[in-house]
């Protein structure tokens, strides 16, 4: 009688971290996922404001700093999955981050619908040429400091932008919003998908300028107002049970912190 007791007790218990076990597996799957969404570090072509998306410039030394501070910056979180777009300019940007963590990195996927917008005939071109009709067209003055940049948004969508670079450029090689789009939402739907099966938990993202706000206007739409998204600032966004918070855009403190 003993003896049966004993093997119930051993099968109870067994059923109980049985059940412990899936509960604590299901809780992990809903964790949710944190977006930390990094513009890479200052490249030669931002240094000296020309046209630079799908064509690539290295970090200047200034970028590499940028990226190594914000590595330590990042040190103690701890991420799941991390991506890049393809460039190599947030290749490196990614590696420099990874390489400052202080626990064990994820492999570092790229991801083509990561990449910054196709500028197509403008790329290397001086900005204020690809800029300065497209302000101007709406009463603005395009300057180095983007400082009607703010201005601009509220008169044009991110698709009208995006287009009107396609329609004005010669070349007919830019892309347009929907191309944009297209590959953009294919990229954070992997992302999502791919930290959400190992349990949530925080995702690395290595994109651009134009390419960060173009995903936030995806995902949580009309929250983007043209604030600066300056190298290597985060941008962050929590996504659990279907939906997308927006947490801060254009977040320089992880930089500024590792710069110490």
């Amino acid at each position: 009688m003993k003896k049966l007791v004993k093997v119930i007790m051993a099968t109870a218990m067994a059923t109980c971290l049985f059940a412990c076990s899936s509960n604590d597996a299901k809780e992990a799957k809903n964790e949710g996922t944190t977006i930390y969404f990094v513009r890479h570090g200052k490249t030669m072509f931002n240094n000296t404001d020309q046209v630079q998306g799908w064509s690539d410039t290295p970090l200047i030394e200034k970028g590499e700093k940028q990226a190594d501070a914000t590595g330590i910056g990042m040190k103690d979180i701890k991420f799941t999955t991390a991506y890049t777009s393809d460039l190599g300019r947030a290749r490196a940007t990614a590696k420099r981050i990874l390489a400052q963590n202080a626990n064990d990195v994820p492999e570092l996927i790229e991801l083509v619908g990561l990449r910054e917008w196709g500028y197509g005939g403008y790329e290397g071109k001086l900005n204020h040429e690809m800029w300065d009709p497209i302000f101007e067209a709406h009463g603005l003055k395009f300057d180095d400091e983007w400082s009607q940049y703010g201005e601009l948004v509220k008169q044009m969508s991110d698709a009208d932008i995006a287009n009107a670079i396609a329609a004005n450029d010669p070349t007919h090689t830019a892309e347009t919003y929907d191309q944009i789009t297209k590959r953009s939402q294919e990229a954070i739907d992997q992302i999502v998908k791919e930290t959400e099966e190992k349990g949530g938990g925080n995702a690395l993202v290595i994109s651009s300028g134009s390419e960060i706000p173009t995903i936030l206007e995806l995902i949580v739409p009309g929250q983007y107002k043209g604030e600066d998204i300056s190298n290597c600032s985060a941008t962050i966004v929590e996504y659990k049970d279907g939906k997308y918070t927006l947490k801060t855009i254009g977040d320089t403190s992880y930089t500024e912190k590792g710069s110490k």
